[in-house]
């Protein structure tokens, strides 16, 4: 789809086609609409491609009169399970004729321009393109900040009951975190080059613009890094406490399972060839190897149990033994 836009005073309306110094958005393109704007707008086909690509890495390109700077962007992809976050390539290109935004997704900034709540000129292309990073680096914050605010929501659910799906969906988020800091270290490099474009540091209004968008970007990259570290030391933390409860769990498996071993073992012995109480006449007291054999199996039995519930109860008397202070005598 494309679409063309110009500046009529301070406002920027819709064109039906393309005319001098206007911007052509282009989302999703197919060849014949990338054919047909770089015939009209003289820049190479292959740049206009380039965004279309999903691997595509933020980078800058001057070629013949055009400068093209390819930035990741945040994208918010809905679902069923929840909102996921990721990155999409987006071009800014422009020469002496237009300007030509390329991207596979509609961006939020680029919404914004055309809704008119951000003042751009398609007069002015240096001015649009730092407008348009500008926007894209607060935009990082903002859902930076819905990335935090979803992971404190899932804290406080796996602290009532924790299942494996709140679980996975902390592990979504860690993989956004890190998706956003490298794309963030990517725009890093490409805002640097920007430094060389003309006009940049000699004109006031796009000194402070551009001062204001490595602010942001460096912002931004500071808050992914700090929300990156804190999760993954919250997955590890959430890695040990399933751990241990496995295992306490085992734990508590065994001494029921030893602990009902013990009538299991008492009926057993009646199948045994000895005396066993009032069978065939035998009396009580000429069974004295089977009370033997009960006793010892249950003293065992608790012994075990008692080891196995609160640990060896025999190391806690034994201490180490106290080395005697000799006392030097100074010649």
């Amino acid at each position: 789809m494309v679409k063309y836009f110009k500046t009529n005073g301070t406002l920027l309306e819709q064109c039906d086609k393309f005319d001098a110094r206007c911007w052509i958005d282009m989302v999703n393109p197919d060849d014949g609409e990338c054919e047909e704007v770089s015939r009209l707008t003289g820049v190479p086909e292959d740049m206009i491609k380039a965004a279309l690509d999903e691997e595509e890495r933020a980078r800058t390109e001057f070629d013949d009169g055009c400068s093209m700077f390819v930035v990741d962007c945040p994208i918010i992809e809905e679902s069923d399970d929840g909102d996921s976050y990721t990155t999409l390539p987006l071009a800014v290109i422009y020469n002496e004729v237009c300007i030509i935004t390329v991207c596979l997704k509609g961006n939020t900034v680029l919404k914004s321009f055309i809704l008119g709540r951000e003042q751009v000129s398609t007069q002015k292309p240096v001015h649009f393109i730092l407008s348009f990073m500008l926007g894209n680096a607060k935009r990082f914050l903002y859902c930076l900040k819905q990335i935090d605010r979803k992971t404190r929501r899932i804290q406080s659910e796996i602290e009532k009951t924790m299942r494996n799906s709140e679980i996975i969906r902390l592990l979504d988020l860690q993989n956004s975190l890190v998706y956003f800091s490298t794309s963030l270290t990517s725009n890093e490099r490409v805002h640097e080059k920007f430094d060389k474009v003309e006009g940049v540091r000699t004109r006031e209004e796009l000194t402070d613009l551009y001062e204001d968008v490595i602010i942001e970007s460096k912002q931004a990259i500071e808050t992914c890094n700090i929300y990156k570290n804190i999760l993954s030391v919250t997955m590890d933390a959430y890695g040990s406490v399933i751990s241990n409860n496995a295992n306490d769990s085992m734990r508590k498996l065994t001494i029921i399972t030893i602990l009902l071993a013990i009538p299991t073992m008492i009926a057993g012995f009646w199948g045994m060839n000895m005396p066993v109480p009032f069978e065939n006449g035998v009396t009580f007291f000429q069974t004295g190897w089977f009370w033997l054999v009960i006793v010892g199996t249950v003293l065992l039995t608790a012994g075990i149990a008692v080891f196995m519930i609160k640990g060896n109860p025999f190391k806690k008397g034994i201490r180490p033994k106290r080395k005697k202070r000799r006392d030097k005598k100074e010649k």
